[in-house]
């Protein structure tokens, strides 16, 4: 799988230079950085947290920001290089395109520009795995609403990640060649930009696939075992297991918004540590 991960990554690297001419390479040691590539002859970054005392062959977690985010503003408001710091992996949040993703139809600049978005996040995601010491098979996509679509996205269209953990998002575009990967996706019944009946929302204002509805096309693209449903005070978890060791689950947050619950952060770490390809 790996090979083929890794032809991928190489392919993209091959058409796109991996730096602006005359930049200045940025070091790769603990602590942020910034970093710039040029992918489909656009200038593109992305910020990178490694933690102190990383140990060899450590996990990456792609973090992507809403439509309207960033990767500064993803940075500073979901808890991930506090996690990372005591669990030990490395964190890239990649910054789009009008601060958008290309993901079909929604939602900014980069769709209606056409951006590719998968060259760029599996660019970005290569140089780092050549210059930390990243393991392979535990490399996940986190994103909240349009950055969570973007998660669908790369799961469809791309072989790199392990796992996904898109929140408050849906999946826009069609999968036709899906490959078996985890999913984890977390929603509220009561947000109402990309609404949890897939009616039309202030974000996405036609229909689009409910996640009861997303969660069972991977279910079925995974193989797996019916799905259990536990309740705990507010949270609905389905969890369905399927072979390889991987998982398709949903977290229903009731009366939940569009935003990234307190409990996102830890619960997605805890479920792509569980989940390596």
């Amino acid at each position: 799988m790996w090979a083929r991960r890794i032809a991928l990554l190489g392919a993209v690297v091959l058409i796109s230079a991996c730096a602006p001419s005359g930049a200045a390479a940025t070091a790769f040691t603990p602590g942020d950085s910034v970093h710039k590539i040029t992918v489909g002859g656009i200038d593109r970054g992305y910020r990178l947290y490694i933690p102190a005392g990383l140990p060899r062959a450590a996990p990456l977690v792609v973090m992507l920001h809403g439509w309207t985010g960033s990767a500064a503003q993803a940075e500073q408001e979901y808890g991930w290089n506090q996690l990372a710091d005591s669990a030990k992996f490395v964190v890239a949040y990649p910054d789009g395109v009008g601060r958008s993703w290309n993901v079909g139809g929604c939602c900014g600049r980069a769709s209606s520009d056409g951006v590719d978005d998968v060259g760029f996040i599996t660019a970005a995601v290569r140089e780092v795995v050549d210059n930390v010491g990243i393991d392979p098979a535990r490399i996940y996509a986190a994103g909240i609403s349009n950055g969570g679509m973007m998660a669908y996205k790369l799961a469809c269209d791309s072989a790199v990640f392990a796992a996904i953990g898109p929140d408050a998002a849906t999946e826009l575009e069609a999968c036709p060649a899906p490959r078996p990967i985890s999913v984890l996706h977390i929603h509220g019944t009561d947000d109402r930009l990309i609404r949890y009946d897939g009616e039309p929302g202030t974000a996405v204002p036609i229909k689009t696939p409910p996640p009861s509805e997303v969660n069972a096309f991977w279910r079925a693209v995974d193989q797996c075992q019916p799905p259990t449903t536990t309740v705990e005070a507010a949270l609905t978890t389905s969890v369905a297991s399927c072979p390889g060791g991987r998982s398709v689950e949903l977290i229903t947050v009731a009366g939940g918004g569009h935003d990234w619950p307190s409990f996102a952060t830890q619960r997605m770490w805890d479920f792509f540590a569980a989940h390596p390809g």
